[in-house]
């Protein structure tokens, strides 16, 4: 039976989102420091939300949190996604390997042999395909999936069973704007495991990430502008930044800048209100 559990990996700061609520906080890394109390998994629906994020250690970047952040859980049989920053060979092996489980994961420019290799592939005479359409949010979109085997092909990626291209088209129904966009995806489910409806629905999270998480720190709390960058303060504030998100959402405002505003016109009593504090 195909995997029914699914993680997501972002990069910018490295935070998972899942399809199911945490149960438990993580251990501290072996030689370092215990988190200070306002690291502490912020409160936010069961549905789905930003989970827990692991700093990012001075001169790196997000690569090297893949796993430090994904280590201290069970992954066995979960399919974890993760944008093209974290489409590494030692990652796909770490996950399959080492935690076994599944990956999908975005590959872009950054690894250019393997993309070149996967836009070169026959797509036009893929007979295993989908087509999803959708209007909402005032824009009508459609999206069309393909998935190939390229066990044998020579990818030189570890474990790679399956590649899937997403062409993406959407208009803006106020303006009539259209745009397009192609995704291409690798993984090591099956064709059994996973038809081109499921590895459709498993890559569509990412897009989700960038909309519902990272746009809207950035554009409503200036994430990307702010100036906290020592000690654990870039951490903390990223707590509180998810924390506000997550409770905006929970009390039913789907824009978080008219959140915010409404949250504004009375600020000593409607953040309180919304945080269940009397």
């Amino acid at each position: 039976m195909a995997p029914t559990r699914s993680m997501v990996v972002s990069a910018m700061t490295p935070v998972a989102w899942m399809t199911w609520p945490w149960t438990a906080r993580p251990p501290a890394a072996p030689g370092t420091e215990p988190r200070p109390p306002l690291a502490s998994w912020p409160r936010r629906p069961a549905a789905a939300g930003p989970s827990p994020s692991c700093g990012v250690p001075g001169k790196t970047n997000e690569i090297t949190c893949f796993t430090a952040l994904l280590a201290p859980y069970d992954l066995t049989g979960i399919t974890v996604t993760a944008d093209a920053l974290h489409t590494q060979r030692d990652h796909a092996r770490f996950l399959v390997e080492e935690k076994r489980a599944h990956y999908l994961l975005v590959v872009k420019a950054n690894q250019p042999e393997l993309h070149r290799r996967l836009r070169s592939l026959p797509w036009k005479d893929c007979t295993a395909r989908r087509y999803d359409r959708e209007r909402g949010h005032g824009r009508k979109e459609t999206r069309a999936t393909r998935a190939l085997t390229v066990t044998g092909l020579g990818l030189d990626f570890p474990h790679a069973a399956q590649a899937a291209r997403i062409l993406r088209h959407r208009t803006d129904l106020a303006t009539g704007r259209c745009s397009r966009q192609t995704v291409y995806v690798i993984t090591d489910l099956t064709s059994q495991e996973a038809s081109p409806e499921r590895l459709g629905r498993l890559a569509r999270p990412q897009w989700t990430i960038e909309n519902r998480l990272h746009f809207v720190r950035d554009t409503a709390f200036g994430e990307d502008a702010s100036k906290i960058r020592t000690g654990y303060g870039p951490e903390n504030m990223a707590t509180l930044r998810n924390l506000a998100i997550n409770t905006l959402r929970a009390a039913g405002h789907h824009n978080i800048a008219a959140g915010l505003r409404h949250a504004s016109y009375e600020p000593f009593t409607r953040p309180l209100d919304l945080l269940g504090i009397a």
